[in-house]
């Protein structure tokens, strides 16, 4: 499957280590480079504002889908290719996702991971079939990392889903490997051993 629109989950925040809004400049020109267009949340301030410049000043195309209270808030990007003006979050990440070949979280707040996490339990439950990387400057998610795999270690997600996830800390590097992802399948629901003990013993 190509992949031409990548949706990017970035801070509306620059954030405190310079290496966030250098990494995001680097990513928003390969994409345009690379030939991708940027999919992202249409605001003009922090990370968010830093990619989409990027990507428009070197020649990409750039679509922004914003809440009408965020446009308000925080002002829509003024040179964006389009924009999306929606009522709510949820329309604003549901028409992001319909838009998408593929999925890039940067370093961001709350906002962040709620939408990396809504698209990483939509692939497990194949209900989109697009890459999902994350672009892990300075060691940001880490502790990201070590929860899924904590999540797996505890029994609540199978190993095989650790491959949900592109990981990279350089932008060409992380597209690289999205464009060769493949799925793979793997065992949603497994019964572990002491509970498959008891249930021999209720038999």
């Amino acid at each position: 499957m190509s992949m031409k629109n990548i949706v990017v989950y970035c801070g509306s925040n620059l954030g405190q280590n310079k290496a966030y809004f250098d990494a995001a400049q680097q990513l928003g020109q390969e994409m345009a480079q690379q030939g991708y267009r940027l999919v992202y949340g249409g605001g003009n301030i922090g990370l968010m504002g830093t990619i989409a410049t990027a990507v428009l000043q070197h020649g990409g195309e750039a679509i922004g889908v914003i809440p009408s209270f965020l446009k308000n808030m925080e002002g829509a990007h003024p040179g964006l290719t389009k924009l999306y003006e929606t009522a709510n979050m949820t329309e604003r990440k549901n028409k992001m996702i319909e838009l998408a070949d593929g999925f890039i979280a940067m370093p961001g707040g709350l906002g962040t991971y709620e939408e990396l996490f809504e698209v990483l339990s939509q692939a497990q439950l194949k209900l989109h079939p697009h890459p999902v990387g994350i672009l892990n400057v300075a060691g940001f998610f880490d502790p990201l990392i070590q929860m899924l795999q904590n999540t797996v270690t505890a029994g609540f997600m199978p190993p095989e889903n650790m491959d949900l996830l592109c990981c990279a800390t350089i932008p060409a590097e992380l597209l690289e490997q999205m464009r060769h992802w493949q799925p793979r399948d793997a065992v949603k629901w497994v019964t572990p051993q002491w509970a498959q003990q008891i249930r021999e013993t209720q038999c």
